[in-house]
């Protein structure tokens, strides 16, 4: 569990951080959950979440070239004219092809799930490949939240299945698009640009939103600090899975109003 990270942003609020995981009921810790600051960026975090698959050493091999690539690209000074879509999506397709030399090399199918997203003052962007989600919530309500890029999800989405049914439930955890995976890659993005206090955010594998309904994680983010929230939500995912449970990984940023100045000298 990593400590709270109030960060500030904006004149209007701070951030505060916090990510945390836990193996589960698997015998190797695959998932990587990240809070990143960078001189270069100043002013601007970074939340990301990668859920790696592909065998005991595969699957961690790919979601650490993604912290990796994340890391490397998020300290280095941008390119002119180069934005912060543009970074999210090096960041992803420099990861992918990574994995991918990985995979050939070694005769192994790994890859990793990903959903980063980017804060910079009122503004927040991000991307997602895969089954890890993003949730933005205000006050406790839900604004939005990733679509899973998983055959399930699909069907779905065509109409040709209703979502929790049976056939959904066959198809949910297959993917149609991941890091390290051996077809196109599809990346999705999202973007708000009037962040306000109340705003949070919530990245996290399929180990640990499975277990609850928007509305439980909209209640527990809006009542609890960031700590006490992580801590909450893996408690209760572990006490769900009765033993059963996937690795699991969180990321939760929240927007709370901004440090009162010190008290001026007399």
């Amino acid at each position: 569990m990593a400590p709270p990270a109030p960060k500030s942003i904006g004149s209007n609020f701070k951030v505060t951080a916090c990510v945390a995981d836990h193996i589960g009921d698997r015998q190797d810790q695959q998932d990587r959950a990240v809070i990143l600051t960078s001189p270069q960026y100043p002013g601007t975090v970074m939340a990301l979440v990668a859920d790696g698959m592909g065998g005991r050493s595969g699957g961690r091999l790919a979601s650490d070239q993604v912290v990796s690539t994340a890391k490397s690209l998020f300290e280095a000074l941008p390119e002119r004219g180069s934005t912060l879509r543009d970074l999210l999506t090096q960041i992803a397709t420099e990861a992918h092809a990574v994995i991918r030399l990985t995979a050939l090399a070694a005769e192994k199918e790994p890859h990793s799930t990903i959903v980063t997203l980017l804060l910079q003052r009122e503004a927040a962007l991000w991307m997602h490949a895969g089954d890890s989600r993003l949730y933005h919530f205000r006050d406790g309500a839900l604004l939005h939240r990733t679509v899973d890029h998983s055959y399930g999800s699909r069907v779905n989405a065509a109409g040709q299945l209703v979502e929790g049914g049976p056939e959904t439930e066959a198809y949910k955890n297959i993917l149609f698009s991941a890091l390290g995976i051996g077809h196109e890659l599809r990346l999705d993005y999202g973007q708000v640009d009037d962040l306000c206090v109340g705003d949070s955010f919530v990245l996290a594998s399929d180990g640990l939103w499975a277990y609850f309904t928007e509305r439980e994680l909209g209640s527990i983010i809006k009542q609890l600090p960031a700590r006490e929230a992580a801590q909450t939500l893996v408690s209760a995912a572990r006490e769900r899975a009765r033993g059963r449970g996937d690795n699991l990984s969180v990321a939760i940023v929240k927007l709370e109003p901004p440090l009162a100045p010190p008290p001026r000298k007399p």
